[in-house]
């Protein structure tokens, strides 16, 4: 059937472009593990403790979504792998005393794939595409701990196939003002389709995640760790080898490898509110984008910005391997403060 070859088609490109965020490669819509947030990306890709003022840094914890943000509306571009282009659009606002509600949508395009029968012949082109909606909800139980839920709806469309899928995060943060100490749990992309492109049922990266933020007495830098692919313990991979023809890949399943896979690095300066920088390490990055000649930062991210009283902008950098060199742009504007 036409669907089997145009729904792998996609699936693999899709698979190339979230490879750095997948689990374990048994589930699909892996896509909803890459960030809209260039503060994130550039942090290692995953962080659900970062408390700021931002409203993108409530990407993938619901609960660090809070009243500060009110009226902030934000977009973002990301140039990815394979061609792939991705943007989005995010507005949060205070509701009541203690809660807030945000809005967003994103876009996750693949770019351009031959149409061909299974019997090769090429009838065109079609262009994957992956959509988001979602609504957040969080509300502050007392002055440090806040809860937050995300409901999604995701559409997927590859040429004349749709399927539709329900999907929600909840998560957890508690912050200690004194201590400038951050620490969060996530349950991530909980849900199922609703609509199948055909027979076969494709399953949500359902993920348990845990994360810890914080400074240190007068240094200006932030520190961060988190904690993903909970639900598994066991994260192996191959390691390809020099490239030479008698060099076979050498499956790597140690107790330190399947530590640190499950692990994100981050570190970000905070000397000044009106600007940032940051780096971030990704072990399961640089393990799975593995080849043997692959870049030297590879699993390595940076990310910088600058805020004013009404706008912020950043942009982050990562390089997977030698062939993929990824860009995110994100704009902030704080409607409330233009419209006094």
């Amino acid at each position: 059937m036409r669907i089997n070859k145009l729904y792998t088609a996609a699936l693999l490109l899709a698979a190339g472009c979230s490879s750095a965020f997948a689990s374990d490669g048994t589930t699909a819509y892996n896509w909803l593990n890459i960030t809209s947030s260039s503060k994130i990306y550039g942090l290692g890709g995953l962080n659900i403790s970062l408390v700021d003022d931002e409203i993108q840094s409530a990407d993938q914890n619901p609960a660090l979504l809070g009243s500060e943000m009110t009226g902030q509306i934000a977009v973002n571009y990301m140039r990815y792998i394979g061609g792939s282009n991705f943007a989005g659009v995010k507005y949060g606002h205070s509701s009541g005393e203690h809660g807030a509600w945000s809005a967003s949508i994103q876009y996750f395009g693949y770019g351009s794939l031959r149409e061909t029968l299974p019997d090769g012949t090429i009838v065109g082109d079609f262009s994957p595409k992956d959509v988001s909606f979602a609504g957040t909800y969080s509300h502050d139980f007392n002055d440090r701990l806040r809860g937050g839920a995300t409901i999604k709806l995701l559409y997927s469309g590859y040429a004349d196939y749709t399927a539709f899928a329900l999907a929600t995060d909840l998560g957890i943060n508690y912050y200690d003002p004194e201590r400038d100490a951050s620490f969060s749990a996530v349950l991530a992309n909980l849900g199922g389709q609703i609509k199948r492109f055909d027979q076969a049922y494709d399953r949500l990266p359902f993920d348990i995640r845990l994360g810890w933020s914080q400074t240190f007495g007068n240094f200006p830098v932030r520190f961060s760790v988190t904690a993903w692919n909970l639900t598994k313990w066991k994260l192996p991979y191959y390691e390809t080898g020099d490239g030479t023809t008698d060099s076979a890949p050498e499956l790597k399943d140690s107790f330190g490898s399947n530590l640190f896979r499950h692990l994100i690095f981050g570190a970000d300066l905070v000397s000044s509110s009106n600007f940032y920088l940051g780096i971030g390490y990704n072990y399961k990055t640089r393990t799975d984008m593995a080849t043997y000649s692959r870049s030297f930062i590879s699993g390595w991210s940076l990310c910088g910005g600058f805020k004013t009283r009404t706008f912020n902008v950043g942009l982050a950098f990562a390089q997977p391997h030698t062939g993929a060199t990824t860009f995110m742009l994100n704009l902030t504007m704080n409607l409330s403060e233009l419209i006094r």
